[in-house]
């Protein structure tokens, strides 16, 4: 819906805060918001604000005020249940002054006794900033699913916060530096992984997550980024294995994720401009779609889908059959591999690391279309195999549970699952123990030397203890809701390519409601024999296309670096050059060198998914460097 971003003297003393520093800061989220921009600055607090217009297009404008003038709030997102939240809220005596859905916020808050219980009466995505001027405290907040962005930093005891760092890198006292750890995620897991970015010292609040602040806690100290007082107010929280007991019918289970669907699509379409959906041609968009059309037959809606030139990867006939099914205004563009590098630096400006593979340059072309129809909103099904057991790893636990086989490999592998996931027999994507070679031969001498520091796996990634005593396939959920889903899909690939064009993307999977009744569905409901997905399938049937249920999973992945070099793209080139390597002081020369070879042979293929593609990261790592202005 916006961007937000703002500044807090951590001191109190009102020092004067250049308001050029706060305009420069707010044109940056202008893709975000371009419908709107207003400032706010009083004391020791500025606000900077960039709105896309969605609910309450004429009186939505922010920053917002309590009744009394003793709040001031800026929000970037949608809070979904707002209609019923503001029919209690008036009951009990709030007055509002707008019809926009963030008001309320602002009235829980209050409500609660100005304490952060209210967080969790809110069904939305949304980030975000608000000043209690009585306690002289700012409290921040991310939705349960990490959709909306919250970054953080600390510089000279002023408090530093945007929407998108690019936001934050605007003010005159944050240091540009690379941040090793947040680059070796990046090869380690499917993405960078909450708090951390690729820029040191500025940090990513957690989904799920709030923080506070106040000048009291400055007094007479200097605050780091690692001072700010963060609270956890929700998470996935899986059964232990025995703790509750089934239902003993599968149609209870059906009924109940059908119902809570409903009314997370229903709760989705809420908005004062046209909402349209992406159809990817797999099971869970076209649901969404389904229902959608199903719940608003009068309503003419646009529906988007991103189609490639090859033909055993187009999934335009499945689309197709949905648009049709569904009797949407479909728009389908085609996407040329050759559009790949002419959007890479842009992918990997908004995305504001190095990406893993070129598909979020499809996504930038999807978000593109439905802007160019003048639609805002769209509904995406990222979420669902997550939830209900999508990916090809639930079955290969499954069967190595069958077999009662245990991982394979070195014991070094399993002591590296006990440590990470306390489980020596669930291996999250890839042999990390072996993969540690490969990440060290890439790297430069003098990254090597520290390597110990720098090795993400050293580092905590989750709550260990969220996996303790739980079915193998919540293990796998959890993890991937995490290091997957939060991080990339929803993160880069999701948020950061729809606002590049002014679109918001909304995820009826990532409904509150939903999920927490989904944690309580048995895991042979979800992965049944070994039918991926079984009750979402049982969910769709009468409702979309019977070949979209019917079809196997299919996973397209995007011509990567392998293509990109033999196309010989001097700018491509030039970022893996042996000169450049070595004066930017990253990564191996020679290493890259020979990588650059092997992947330029004549028949050269990775084996994706199971293998990285490793110079694809290099040369987005090396735009990244160049994009921020970072040093070498």
């Amino acid at each position: 819906m916006c961007g937000i971003c703002g500044i807090f003297d951590l001191k109190g003393k009102k020092r004067i805060v250049d308001s050029t520093v706060i305009k420069k800061m707010t044109r940056k989220l202008l893709h975000r918001g371009p419908d709107g921009v207003d400032y706010y600055t009083d004391g020791d607090l500025t606000f900077g604000f960039s709105r896309l217009s969605i609910i309450d297009l004429e009186g939505g404008m922010q920053p917002l005020f309590s009744e009394d003038g003793s709040i001031i709030m800026i929000c970037n997102g949608e809070i979904f249940n707002y209609i019923e939240l503001r029919w209690e809220l008036l009951e009990k005596g709030h007055r509002f002054k707008t019809r926009t859905d963030v008001e309320v916020i602002i009235h829980l808050y209050e409500e609660s006794g100005r304490e952060a219980g209210f967080l969790n009466q809110l069904n939305g995505q949304f980030a975000f900033a608000l000043y209690d001027f009585k306690k002289q405290q700012l409290f921040c907040a991310r939705d349960h699913f990490g959709v909306i962005p919250f970054f953080y930093t600390t510089a000279d005891d002023f408090f530093i916060f945007g929407s998108e760092i690019k936001a934050i890198l605007e003010h005159p006292l944050v240091e540009k530096a690379v941040d090793l750890v947040g680059l070796d995620q990046v090869f380690s897991f499917p993405g960078l992984i909450s708090p951390r970015t690729m820029f040191k010292h500025i940090k990513s609040l957690d989904n799920g997550h709030y923080l506070q602040v106040s000048p009291s806690a400055a007094a007479g100290v200097t605050v780091n980024v690692d001072d700010i007082n963060v609270f956890e107010y929700w998470d996935v929280i899986y059964p232990q294995v025995g703790e509750i007991e089934y239902h003993p019918d599968e149609i209870f289970y059906i009924e109940q994720v059908e119902a809570l669907l409903t009314q997370s699509v229903k709760l989705r379409l809420r908005a004062d401009v046209p909402v349209g959906f992406y159809i990817s041609g797999g099971l869970d968009s076209s649901l969404i779609s389904a229902m959608a059309t199903t719940l608003t037959p009068a309503v003419k809606r646009y529906s988007f889908s991103i189609d490639f030139e090859e033909k055993d990867k187009s999934e335009a006939k499945y689309q197709q059959s949905v648009a049709d099914f569904i009797h949407s205004i479909h728009s389908e563009k085609m996407f040329y591999h050759a559009d790949i590098a002419g959007r890479l630096q842009q992918a990997v400006y908004h995305s504001e690391y190095p990406l893993k593979e070129t598909y979020n340059t499809a996504s930038l072309a999807l978000s593109e279309s439905a802007r160019q129809k003048n639609i805002k909103v769209v509904l995406s099904g990222e979420g669902a195999d997550e939830w209900f057991a999508g990916y090809p790893g639930y079955k290969f636990d499954k069967f190595r549970n069958m077999q009662k086989k245990s991982v394979s490999g070195e014991i070094g592998q399993k002591e590296l699952n006990e440590r990470l996931w306390g489980d020596e027999n669930l291996n999250f994507e890839m042999n990390l123990y072996d993969f540690e070679k490969v990440k060290r031969n890439l790297y430069s001498q003098r990254i090597q030397e520290i390597f110990a520091q720098v090795d993400a796996l050293q580092h905590k990634v989750v709550n260990i203890k969220r996996l303790q005593g739980r079915d193998i396939l919540h293990k796998r959920s959890y993890l991937d809701y995490k290091l997957r889903l939060i991080t990339h899909l929803i993160a880069d690939h999701g948020d950061r390519m729809a606002y590049a064009n002014s679109v918001e993307g909304r995820y009826p999977f990532l409904d509150k409601n939903l999920v927490e009744f989904a944690v309580k569905i048995p895991p042979d409901l979800k992965l049944k024999e070994f039918e991926e997905k079984y009750i979402l399938k049982k969910v769709a049937e009468n409702r979309v296309p019977p070949e979209i249920i019917r079809r196997e999973k299919f996973a397209f992945h995007a011509p990567g670096s392998p293509y990109l070099l033999r196309r010989n793209i001097e700018y491509i080139h030039d970022l893996i050059s042996l000169a450049r390597i070595k004066r930017q002081g990253y990564f191996n020369p020679d290493t890259v060198e020979k990588l650059k070879n092997q992947y330029m042979a004549e028949g050269f293929r990775l084996n994706i998914p199971y293998e990285i593609d490793l110079l694809i990261i290099v040369i987005s790592f090396g735009i990244f460097l160049d994009v921020f202005g970072m040093s070498t």
